[in-house]
């Protein structure tokens, strides 16, 4: 098992944060979603090292009221910290929102080697947002559910999310990292999408030739297994899909075995 490193800096005179493990060639990259940090891929570092990022507005980034919370943003933001690091190929593993960094794969195919995406958002037409993400995308409804959080709240809001209850360390995580600036990235972010964001950001992904595995909980209560089914058809390389009947949203939480069948994947390299 590797041990995992936090790490935090600046670009541009912009706080950036990351945890890292050694091991992987090339690098594999974790994106997190809404509302995890790079915390969540901890037991994912630990098998198959690499680096997950904190995307802005998350964990120790930049929480600034200026950065653009939104897919493009976070496209030219992973592409900074790629250069920055100097790495110029990657593996890309995606959960939720963190499917942003498709639009930097899109732009750069060859600096892609393996993708991952587990019960990611869909990048195409017709998304239906569950209701938590339609109150976050309408103005003062959204702040007053902000406004009121607490881990009660927070418990009962995910109670559905997966086949299993989450465990009590993973939601403590979450809701003491969702502060003023996270709780505002957040809204930003879902409010930053109109009628055709996903599918601009997506129109692309047949160019994507690199070797794809998709993961997707069936009982996902966010998104359905039919994004997961569009992602297959939609991606451009060799695709494999996995559909767990018994698992949700984090689905690595409800089946351990999850991590074993993404190091699996990725190794093949």
């Amino acid at each position: 098992m590797a041990e995992v490193a936090h790490h935090t800096d600046e670009i541009d005179g912009e706080p950036v944060s990351w945890r890292s493990a050694p091991g992987g060639d090339p690098q594999t990259l974790y994106i997190h979603g809404v509302p995890n940090s790079s915390l969540v891929w901890q037991s994912f570092l630990e098998r198959s090292g690499g680096l997950a990022l904190d995307l802005p507005g998350f964990g120790d980034a930049i929480k600034a009221a200026t950065f653009p919370f939104s897919i493009a943003g976070y496209d030219g933001y992973i592409e900074r910290f790629l250069d920055w690091r100097e790495l110029d190929r990657v593996n890309l593993v995606m959960h939720d929102w963190g499917a942003a960094a498709l639009a930097f794969a899109q732009r750069a195919p060859e600096r892609i080697g393996r993708i991952v995406l587990i019960d990611a958002l869909p990048l195409f037409d017709g998304y239906q947002w569950p209701r938590v993400a339609r109150i976050w995308r309408t103005r003062v409804l959204g702040e007053l559910l902000m406004g009121s959080l607490t881990p009660r709240l927070l418990r009962r809001a995910l109670r559905d999310a997966n086949a299993t209850p989450i465990p009590e360390r993973d939601l403590r995580e979450m809701y003491v990292t969702l502060d003023f600036g996270t709780q505002r990235a957040i809204l930003k972010l879902f409010r930053s999408v109109g009628p055709g964001t996903l599918a601009s950001a997506g129109a692309r992904l047949a160019e994507l030739d690199a070797p794809a595995l998709i993961v997707w909980g069936a009982l996902d209560p966010f998104v359905p297994v039919e994004a997961a089914l569009q992602y297959a058809e939609a991606l451009g390389g060799e695709c494999e899909l996995e559909l767990l009947q018994d698992a949700g949203h984090w689905p690595w939480l409800d089946r351990p075995d999850v991590v074993e069948t993404v190091a699996g994947f990725l190794a093949r390299n």
